[in-house]
């Protein structure tokens, strides 16, 4: 369906035509539809989808065409402070022939710029609930005259934090009734589900399957390495394929920061990005690789979270990620719009027993094989020793399960090992000074001859994992992977049994709309909040 057949605003069909959309995609031509006549909704819909012009296009014919809500206000509460740049970004082309004013509001910076444009007038607030909360405390915000609130990646809000912010900033809203609420989530999870039944009336329930990307569109590719050449893997890669964008993947702030560092130090154009930066550096970061001033960005999956880069060629997972759903975000950033891309995924000794949950959640193995000398570059940077500037203590969603220290040591680069190498650079203080040289040609006096690598590349993925189990698991982190595999595969077995059971498997693209009743919703198959009102209501009966 195309967008000039909602009959929208001509001024609002000029900015989606100067933004370059022609043809709605499922989400937008859904929400669109259903928002019309004021409803409620939920949506779950994944990144990358076009949820963003979805409720912006909605929201702005409402304002445009309806005398009743002119003068309405619009709030959009996002999780991280680049994700409200880019939808103001978005929002500015769409609204550029229009009256409208948006403005995005986010910490990390001063206030005079924000309370300047809230006192001369702002129509579309983009914000985090963090400033919102500091602007009502500094009474410099009246959120009474908004008619449209809409939260975006409501699961991404609960995962930080934002719950309780998010209660507080909806109870100075005006009542529900007064106005139209949307929650956009890639889940919609038990706190989704109670927060739009607390707070909307009667939403309707808008699902987004995600197409099959990560099977069709993607050139994916494990690489199994050992923790002590993955990044010479790295930079053999990149010095290979020089792709034109890259994204690498982090577990860790301090690793982010290592690793796009060693990456500077061996020639390349890269930067990293953590939550620990200044706000005006994290921005020019992104607005350089946007721009193609960077080539290369370092993150974690936090931080990446809402950057939107077109024809971005390769990700790179330097680090397994923590959970099934991660592998299929990270990856699914370089094919969107119908666009193929590469994915490089490395795996350690620590990582081997994370595999299967992975291979279970996207239904298929992926395809692999065992790193040889030809495919390693030469690490300019190894055995320096790497200052940190901006790294804090590691957030609890940036660590691996059960993982009570950082694996990264800035004098490698890569995993932390224990040797008289390193103590020796300790005590001399000589931060430039290079490994010893007794690792070269595959030797280490300590352990012999490097051992031949098994090919696995034809093997299934349990055969594997017997030559995993053999290989590693009497090792300090293959034996706390292998400890931990159990329960972590029982539970994503859990999750996709009963995924199965209830929804069909996804072959494209499909939609699905229903009205969220509450006075229809059982006590047993209502969430932990909603069980608890139901039962003091009864008791106040």
């Amino acid at each position: 369906m195309e967008f000039r057949e909602f009959n929208l605003d001509s001024r609002l069909m000029e900015g989606i035509q100067n933004a370059g959309y022609v043809n709605c995609t499922p989400v937008q031509e859904q929400v669109i539809a259903c928002a019309n006549d004021g409803s409620d909704l939920y949506v779950q819909s994944q990144t990358g989808t076009g949820k963003t012009a979805a409720y912006l296009i909605a929201v702005m014919q409402e304002i445009l065409t309806k005398p009743e809500l002119k003068g309405k206000k619009v709030l959009v509460l996002v999780p991280t402070r680049e994700l409200a740049v880019q939808v103001e970004m978005e929002c500015k082309t769409l609204c550029e022939k229009t009256e409208l004013k948006p403005f995005s509001f986010y910490g990390g910076v001063g206030y005079e710029k924000q309370v300047n444009a809230i006192e001369k007038g702002v129509d579309i607030l983009l914000a985090t609930p963090g400033r919102v909360i500091d602007l009502l405390e500094q009474n410099k915000l009246d959120l009474s005259n908004v008619g449209f609130a809409i939260i975006d990646e409501a699961d991404r809000m609960f995962d930080m934090g934002f719950y309780p912010d998010l209660r507080i900033i909806l109870k100075h809203l005006p009542a529900a009734e007064n106005r139209q609420t949307m929650l956009f989530s890639a889940t919609l999870n038990t706190y989704v589900k109670n927060l739009a039944w607390e707070y909307t009336r009667d939403a309707k329930e808008i699902t987004i399957e995600a197409e099959n990307i990560t099977v069709d569109e993607i050139d994916q590719e494990l690489i199994h390495v050992s923790s002590d050449e993955k990044t010479k893997l790295l930079v053999g890669i990149l010095q290979r394929e020089k792709p034109e964008s890259t994204i690498i993947f982090c577990n860790t702030k301090k690793g982010c920061e290592i690793i796009g560092k060693r990456l500077s130090m061996n020639g390349f154009s890269s930067e990293y990005i953590i939550g620990d930066m200044q706000q005006s550096r994290r921005l020019k970061v992104l607005n350089d690789f946007k721009e193609g001033k960077v080539s290369i960005l370092v993150a974690t999956d936090v931080a990446a979270r809402g950057i939107d880069v077109n024809d971005l060629a390769m990700v790179v997972n330097y680090d397994l990620p923590n959970e099934p759903e991660n592998y299929v975000h990270r990856i699914g950033r370089t094919a969107r719009a119908g666009k193929s891309g590469k994915a490089y995924t490395f795996c350690s000794e620590k990582d081997v027993y994370d595999l299967m949950p992975i291979e279970r959640y996207i239904g298929k193995s992926i395809p692999s094989r065992v790193c040889n000398s030809e495919m390693l570059g030469e690490d300019k940077s190894e055995g320096v020793y790497i200052k940190l500037d901006s790294y804090g203590e590691d957030r609890r969603d940036d660590r691996r399960a059960g993982d009570r220290r950082n694996g990264y040591d800035n004098r490698n680069g890569d995993k932390r090992r224990s040797g008289k190498g390193h103590d020796g650079n300790r005590r001399n203080g000589d931060n430039k000074k290079r490994a010893s040289n007794y690792k070269k040609d595959g030797y280490n006096k300590n352990k012999g001859p490097r051992e031949e690598k098994q090919d696995l590349s034809n093997l299934t993925f349990e055969e594997r994992m017997e030559v995993y189990k053999k290989k590693y698991a009497n090792s300090s982190e293959g034996k706390k992977s292998y400890d931990n595999k159990n329960s972590k595969n029982k539970k994503y077995n859990n999750k996709n049994s009963i995924k199965n059971n209830n929804k069909p498997q996804n072959n494209g693209n499909k939609s699905n709309v229903k009205v969220y009743d509450s006075s229809k919703k059982g006590v047993q198959s209502q969430g932990l909040f909603a069980r608890i009102k139901a039962f003091f209501s009864k008791k106040g009966k």
